[in-house]
């Protein structure tokens, strides 16, 4: 956990250190996100223990004291699997009530500080809101990320729209903990500003003014940023803030919402193209005009051309509506395997730490190891190979490459038969790999193909 932990501070330290906050805060926002790492920690240190602990008894003769005595090996690991099987349970309501509060509180502190700390709200490489302006920036530096390169400003208008824009190479962004104005200054740049024409046939012009500048000063009222209740907690829009119940409605909403726009959609495109009216109006003849390769020859040139012209315009259109609309229900249906995932992460927890520990308990019997070196290495490397196959299968699954339930469950039951072979393993008295026994069911063969042969001749 400390370890989870150090990697956490170092992702965040550049967010939190320099900004004038205090130390409870940002031990506040630590305690907040370590539940987080539970899922991470939990199974790593259940198949960790588990290899030292059996690999202790294993190098020191213990197992070999109990089979004497006439303890097996399952009987050894009994009271063990009991308390295994009460941690998968505590894990289970760890990770339904404690982590999406905990996420709860860790994300709307975040964004508190975001409003507290306006630099902190630019992001680089995104647009963000900071007043009545919209600002990009390309990078940050300096010791509290106060200059700025490649600035771009959209700036709102009273009258409502983005009719002004900015562009510097460079900014500076200087305050005052003791002033409700921060300025923000640009060098070598350019400012646009569309002028607005009452006069509809003088819109088509798109008039606007130009001008470039060395220096120029942007004052931005930063009054609301300080009136900032850190402890508000507004925002509750992220599924590793909700409960098993609270996810099972979310995914019944998400998924309805998601089969009826889908629906409408394929609707609304069907009677765009007009099938709708083929039956209408319609009087069949007995004799019909034969034409001899297309039916335009039913129509003189220009009339042809016009269809024409309007077929493919319709086509276009219903093209570039598809396009936009496929990149409207990818995002959702990312959104809803997203929670999705987070439903079966819940229960996955608890039965990784059952399978890592039947995983790790005969491991360390065979091994016969102890101590930090070998389980240690051991263990690492399982862990690794679970996690990045979960991953791997996570991320293939939001994107609608594999079902969400196969992916959360993937290095579990990836694991499973592993667990099971270790256990029979150890039970029998049989090393990790023995190449003998590998052979041995392929050397029955060719002894039974020998004996098949001499009776034949």
């Amino acid at each position: 956990m400390f370890i989870f932990v150090l990697q956490t501070i170092w992702l965040y330290i550049g967010e939190l250190a320099g900004k004038d906050l205090d130390v409870g805060i940002i031990f506040k926002f630590l305690l907040y996100f370590s539940p987080k790492l539970v899922p991470l920690v939990l199974p790593l240190s259940i198949l960790l223990t588990s290899i030292m602990t059996f690999g202790n008894f294993a190098e020191n003769y213990e197992f070999a004291a109990m089979k004497s005595a006439g303890i097996s090996l399952q009987r050894a690991m009994r009271s063990l699997t009991y308390f295994i099987v009460f941690i998968s349970l505590t894990a289970f309501f760890f990770a339904n009530n404690v982590i999406p509060a905990a996420e709860f509180k860790s994300i709307n502190l975040r964004k508190n500080i975001a409003k507290l700390k306006p630099a902190m709200a630019i992001t680089e490489g995104i647009f963000n809101d900071v007043g009545n302006f919209n600002i990009k920036v390309n990078k940050k530096s300096g010791a509290n990320d106060q200059y700025l390169d490649d600035v771009i400003i959209h700036q709102e208008s009273a009258r409502g729209g983005n009719y002004t824009v900015i562009k510097a190479d460079k900014g500076e962004l200087v305050g005052s903990t003791n002033s409700d104005i921060l300025s923000l200054i640009l060098n070598d740049g350019n400012y646009y500003d569309e002028i607005q024409q009452k006069n509809p046939a003088k819109r088509a012009n798109k008039p606007f003014t130009k001008s470039a500048f060395k220096e120029y000063v942007i004052n931005i009222d930063i009054s609301n940023f300080n009136n900032v209740d850190l402890d508000d907690e507004n925002y509750r829009n992220s599924q590793g803030m909700l409960k098993v119940s609270e996810l099972n409605e979310s995914i019944d909403s998400l998924s309805t919402s998601y089969n009826d726009e889908l629906n409408k959609f394929a609707d609304v495109i069907y009677r765009r193209t007009g099938a709708t009216l083929f039956a209408s109006n319609f009087t069949p003849v007995d004799t019909l005009k034969s034409f001899d390769n297309s039916i335009l020859e039913l129509y003189d040139t220009s009339e042809a051309l016009q269809i024409i012209n309007l077929s493919l315009g319709m086509v276009n259109a219903s093209v570039s509506n598809v396009t936009v609309k496929e990149s409207e229900f990818k995002n959702s249906l990312k959104q809803l395997n997203k929670f999705e995932i987070a439903l079966h992460e819940k229960y996955v927890l608890g039965v990784a730490c059952i399978i890592l520990f039947f995983v790790g308990a005969p491991l360390g019997a065979i091994i016969r190891k102890g101590g930090m070196g070998l389980p240690m290495v051991i263990a690492i490397l399982i862990f690794l190979t679970y996690h990045f196959i979960g991953i791997f299968a996570k991320n293939s699954a939001e994107e609608g490459q594999m079902s969400p339930f196969l992916a959360t469950w993937f290095s579990t039951l990836i694991m499973f038969p592993l667990g099971v072979f270790f256990t029979y393993r150890a039970t029998t008295d049989q090393g990790l790999l023995s190449f003998g026994n590998f052979m041995e069911p392929f050397n029955k063969i060719i002894k039974k193909l020998g004996l098949f042969r001499k009776e034949t001749e």
